[in-house]
């Protein structure tokens, strides 16, 4: 389960992630070094406030992502050992076929359009809409 968080692109990973939850610390440090100095401001207090908020959220996205990647693989181990018993059990084996892809549209038809007699004010709406239209042409 763990083994897959010591590939050589977790452990670039997990090196990213200590570093910018370090450098965050001491950005937090630094700026309320500032805000205290005599030159200081209310925006560096605001940074240094800010900054231990960066490395937690950082700390946190480390953590999601290896739960993401322990969960993947253990969806990924159960189909297996699920396959491997029915193989024991000597059932049948069914192919798997793929899904049929539905064919739809990319852009939707258009709506039929409304007589005056389904809806005499929409039927208005759209002639003032066509004639508005009609006379941005024309004045172009």
């Amino acid at each position: 389960m763990f083994r897959s968080l010591l590939t050589p692109r977790w452990l670039l990973l997990h090196a990213l992630f200590v570093v910018a939850a370090v450098a965050t610390g001491f950005l937090a440090v630094w700026q309320w070094d500032r805000a205290h100095e005599a030159g200081g401001s209310f925006q560096n207090l605001g940074y240094a406030l800010q900054w231990p908020l960066f490395g937690v959220f950082t700390i946190f996205l480390w953590v999601r992502l290896m739960r993401m990647e322990a969960h993947r693989d253990q969806d990924e181990a159960e189909p297996e050992a699920a396959e491997t018993a029915l193989r024991e059990e000597g059932a049948p084996q069914v192919e798997a076929q793929p899904a049929a892809r539905r064919k739809r549209p990319l852009v939707p038809p258009p709506a039929p359009p409304v007589g005056t007699e389904d809806d005499p004010e929409l039927a208005a709406y759209n002639q003032y809409l066509a004639d508005l239209n009609k006379s941005d042409r024309h004045a172009s």
